[in-house]
């Protein structure tokens, strides 16, 4: 099932001993271009159409009315409703300390500028529905928006047949619990497109109105999608198939990383569940577990079909040092670290969306209730890109204040550099307030 490579003794090259999951969203550009050109002549018609076309049910409205969202909540599984809260506690205490400080500087007498954030107005927060359900993925985009000030949060969601055409009941419970009214019976590309560009009925009113970004995962129609779309709006990343990696030493549990590797590989086809250790003895053992455990699973054929893909594997390297620039190398969405010694190693993890240390921390914790977000940069993202965060809904700003004698200070010097790159009006526009 997980195939093992013995890299000891080799030359690291995580590219050609670890391929990713294949997820060509350049090809796929091509079907979805004719799609957000209907929603976007189209309006509201086109979108109930296209959730006739790829959901099978034509919804009674675009958006889920109140009552509706209303009776999800009232009848969410007590439990569920408990663990809701939680989840949403733990977040907003977290992302409330990711908020940033305005500060100011006086570069000079009688100046000033402040470095100010300030909200995005307009969010669209894509809720996928596919395989499973993601009443967690709500919480994740709406409590980190909360927190930044956004002044109007909207939800889109796969229409289903067997609720009536609205989305899941437990997804529009955890929207009403959070206080997000406004929500969409949408799916998939078009939803992208009814968030960029807005949405019209036939009376000639707008429905839908822009926003100005999208965040929120989604298959790789919604990752095309929101790659066509950026630039006419904001996107927070182009999510691809679910990663965990585990760094282990012949001190961790075989039992354990078994397990988070089997909860990764349930996700998709195309997740990618991955170990790499010193020890190939505790290798041998967690490919014996792997398999006993994903045979035991309510998704074994969905699991078993992630763990054979050549985007899982079991990479055996000399050292855990070695282990180390393999993670660096590979930059894992999940990174899990079981060893004598979790935080010397943590130290080194440059490239990662998240990292989780110890025996008692899996993934799974992270996609629920650790109070960090589990919207993560995937592909080898996390080089350049972070994980959803409070920021993600905010936009640096910079005020500037001089006076006369501020700008007095400086005048000699922006005129010179006016007249060396060729631009004396530029200078003129100083020299005309002292004329």
């Amino acid at each position: 099932m997980l195939t093992t490579i013995d890299l000891r003794g080799r030359a690291l090259d995580v590219a050609d001993a670890l391929p990713r999951a294949e997820q060509d969203i350049t090809a796929t550009l091509e079907k979805v271009t004719p799609i957000l050109a209907q929603v976007r002549t189209g309006g509201v018609e086109a979108l109930l159409d296209l959730s006739q076309k790829f959901d099978g049910v034509r919804p009674e409205a675009l958006r889920v009315p109140p009552k509706i969202l209303a009776r999800a909540l009232t009848d969410l599984d007590p439990s569920v409703r408990q663990a809701l809260d939680a989840l949403i506690l733990r977040a907003r205490e977290v992302h409330s300390a990711q908020l940033p400080a305005a500060s100011q500087v006086s570069p000079g007498p009688d100046s000033r500028v402040t470095n100010r954030w300030v909200p995005v107005q307009r969010v669209g927060l894509y809720v996928p529905g596919g395989q499973a359900v993601y009443p967690s993925s709500v919480v994740m985009n709406v409590v980190p928006a909360q927190v930044a000030g956004v002044a109007e949060l909207a939800i889109a969601s796969p229409p289903q047949r067997d609720f009536g055409g609205w989305p899941h009941p437990t997804i529009l419970a955890a929207a009403h619990l959070l206080g997000v009214e406004e929500v969409y019976a949408v799916g998939g590309a078009q939803a992208v497109g009814m968030f960029a560009f807005g949405a019209g009925g036939n009376d000639g009113n707008v429905d839908v109105a822009p926003v100005s970004l999208i965040t929120g995962p989604g298959n790789v129609f919604v990752a095309a999608a929101k790659r066509a779309v950026q630039g006419t709006v904001g996107i927070d990343s182009e999510a691809g198939p679910t990663e965990i990696m585990v760094l282990a030493d012949n001190t961790a549990s075989a039992h354990l990383i078994a397990a988070d590797l089997v909860s990764q590989a349930e996700h998709d086809e195309l997740a990618a569940a991955v170990l790499v250790t010193d020890s190939p003895e505790l290798a041998e053992r967690v490919v014996t577990q792997v398999r006993e455990q994903a045979d035991a699973a309510k998704h074994a054929d969905r699991i078993r079909k992630s763990l054979a893909g050549r985007q899982s594997a079991v990479l055996i390297v000399d050292s855990m040092d070695v282990a180390v620039d393999v993670a660096n190398a590979y930059g894992a969405e999940h990174l899990e670290i079981m060893s004598s010694d979790d935080d010397a190693l943590a130290d080194r993890i440059h490239n990662a969306g998240a990292v989780f240390l110890g025996a008692y921390t899996p993934v799974s914790l992270g996609d629920y209730c650790a109070g960090s977000n589990h919207v993560l940069p995937t592909g080898g993202a996390s080089r350049y890109s972070s994980g959803l965060n409070v920021t993600s809904f905010m936009r640096s700003q910079q005020v500037i204040r001089y006076g006369r004698q501020g700008l007095a200070q400086v005048a000699e010097h922006v005129m010179a550099l006016a007249e060396a790159e060729h631009l004396p009006a530029h200078g003129q526009a100083v020299r005309a307030r002292y004329s």
